[in-house]
């Protein structure tokens, strides 16, 4: 059997201009075998992106993959798989026909799909699970079920709302590294909801990111980590990030200095305010100040004892000319140096 079946749009790309009533308008491209990471912060409307796609929600706009207008397709036309959180299966339909379910709706004979589901539930190495109910699984092996269902389908697009969501740290990286092999091989487009900078970074060939219903940088994975132009793109990726002007800084926490008297010497950048949060951070201490925008230092306990750091405490931070990056603000600005 054919690992995927190629569909006649699932090999061309996908050019959307979504707008979601006043949450979100979204344009953006998908190339065909691409993944595609959609991140931001709550509220900023990453679901209802994906839902519009899949028909779940009111939408204006287009979505042209192979010439056809997705929006402009009924839904139950539409080739879209979707996962979402918290797996969603069918309570009353064994695994084995929660993963044919899609073909059966499609009008495929039962044989047909119950052979295709279960080469699914194969590949994900729940074969012996087919017979099962969703009650009786556990959260992994559920959320394999809702990968397989979507996949069997052999869509077009496939649609991923945080799919790791609620799983134990351990089952999420079996998961991760299941869901990353399939995603090497499928020629379609998947388009990955994620809250994670793990999921982000490995999985995908893109990142878009979502800020106040507005597209605010799209990038392959490590750019968008290196210049982030989001607070909440530079808090994932463990990073320090200030406007200046046209620019932004950003910086690690480990390369702030953390002082009760202001700083000497023209060649640092310094801030100040009250110490938020002092935490554990691997070996070091880590602390939040609130110091417009709020930073994050990191040092060794040794220091932060001989300082006496304390929630409320005020505190100067300096961080070196030369231990910044400096970008520009909007997507395509030229950077001016480090």
């Amino acid at each position: 059997m054919a690992r995927y079946a190629v569909n006649a749009t699932g090999t061309k790309k996908l050019v959307a201009d979504l707008r979601v009533a006043d949450r979100v308008h979204a344009a953006f491209t998908a190339e065909p075998g691409e993944v595609l990471a959609v991140i931001g912060p709550n509220g900023a409307g990453k679901s209802s992106l994906l839902h519009a796609l899949a028909g779940l929600v009111d939408v204006d706009g287009s979505a042209v993959l192979g010439g056809i207008d997705m929006l402009r397709t009924p839904v139950r036309e539409r080739r879209v798989g979707l996962v979402f959180q918290g797996q969603l299966l069918f309570p009353h339909l064994s695994a084995l026909d929660n993963v044919a379910f899609g073909r059966r709706a499609r009008g495929e004979g039962r044989q047909a799909a119950e052979a295709v589901a279960r080469d699914w539930l194969e590949r994900f190495g729940i074969a012996e699970l087919a017979g099962r109910k969703p009650r009786e699984l556990s959260g992994g092996q559920a959320q394999r079920v809702a990968i397989a269902r979507a996949l069997a389908t052999d869509p077009d697009v496939l649609l991923l709302d945080e799919p790791f969501t609620g799983l134990d740290v351990s089952v999420q990286m079996a998961l991760r590294l299941e869901l990353g092999r399939h995603l090497r091989d499928f020629p379609g487009i998947a388009l990955l909801v994620t809250h994670d900078a793990i999921d982000a970074l490995t999985l995908s060939d893109r990142v878009l990111v979502l800020d106040d219903g507005r597209v605010a940088q799209v990038g392959p994975p490590a750019e968008v980590a290196a210049e982030p132009r989001t607070r909440h793109v530079a808090r994932l990726v463990g990073l320090n990030l200030v406007p200046d002007g046209d620019d932004l800084i950003a910086f690690t926490p480990d390369a702030v200095t953390v002082s009760l008297h202001e700083p000497e010497g023209s060649s640092r950048l310094r801030w100040q305010g009250p110490i938020a949060t002092v935490a554990p951070h691997g070996d070091a201490v880590r602390l939040m100040v609130h110091a417009s925008p709020d930073l994050l230092a990191d040092l060794t306990p040794a220091a932060a004892a001989e300082l006496g750091l304390v929630p409320g405490k005020e505190v100067w931070l300096s961080a070196k000319a030369t231990a910044v990056s400096r970008y520009g603000a909007r997507e395509g600005a030229a950077p001016t140096g480090r």
